[in-house]
């Protein structure tokens, strides 16, 4: 796979309403030594550091402040690209498309890379997560899953995998498993990149439904363990004081 070309994949369309903050969520501040960090940029820095130095947000039409902080990404060592998620055009269901919808907003950019792809509003630890899971890839592994540890099941897409290492099934957000890992963020290979857009066009907009059509389908998919990782949501108040009650404990 190293020979392939990269490209960092960051959905940051979602509105963000929960929370109710006056700026995106992704520019939730992170204070570091005395210095101003905001929580996209850990996603931004860990993707640069696995060698993806061009990285696509997919974003809203309300994300100004975003792409002002951001800019053209020289700051942090890539070449950033704004990607406009189009609303859902049926009245009948939800006017968010989806997690799913939102990646394949970036299909013009990302068809026939590799992707890293991240979510913007967490913190993954350690820092070199999309590193290590790339050299862990072997070439005939279409998607790789970055596994973390987990206590809330019922918030993530658990992982169910084999004595291998490899994903039998993604469970979403179970009420009840004996899976005790999520995936965090995934890289995946162009042929899943194709699977994702047909998948979307025709009005699938499941995204751990796609992936599991993609294991059945034959896709070989495989799972990067972090035993002593942590990953940090930032979707509801309860997050962010855990979020502030790590770092203060560093």
């Amino acid at each position: 796979m190293n020979n392939e070309e990269v490209i960092g994949l960051i959905p940051a369309a979602g509105k963000g309403v929960r929370l109710g903050l006056p700026y995106p969520k992704e520019l939730y501040p992170v204070i570091r030594d005395n210095h101003y960090k905001p929580i996209a940029q850990f996603v931004v820095n860990s993707l640069t550091r696995a060698g993806a130095h061009h990285i696509v947000f997919v974003i809203n039409e309300t994300k100004h402040q975003l792409v002002g902080y951001f800019g053209n990404g020289h700051r942090f060592g890539c070449h950033l690209s704004y990607v406009v998620q189009e609303p859902a055009s049926n009245h009948e269901k939800s006017t968010s498309p989806g997690l799913a919808h939102a990646l394949d907003s970036a299909y013009h950019l990302t068809q026939g890379k590799t992707v890293f792809f991240g979510m913007a509003d967490t913190i993954m630890q350690p820092e070199d997560v999309f590193a290590a899971a790339y050299s862990a890839a072997t070439p005939d592994d279409d998607v790789i899953l970055v596994l973390f540890p987990t206590e809330r099941p019922e918030k993530f897409g658990m992982v169910h995998l084999d004595q291998d290492n490899r994903v039998l099934e993604i469970v979403d957000k179970p009420r009840q498993t004996d899976l005790t890992e999520m995936w965090g963020c995934i890289i995946w290979r162009s042929r899943f990149t194709e699977h994702l857009h047909q998948a979307v066009c025709q009005g699938i907009s499941d995204f751990a439904q796609i992936m599991n059509d993609a294991i059945a389908a034959g896709f070989r998919f495989r799972g990067v363990r972090n035993v002593n990782g942590v990953y940090i949501d930032l979707g509801t108040y309860e997050e962010i004081m855990e979020l502030d009650r790590r770092f203060r404990e560093e």
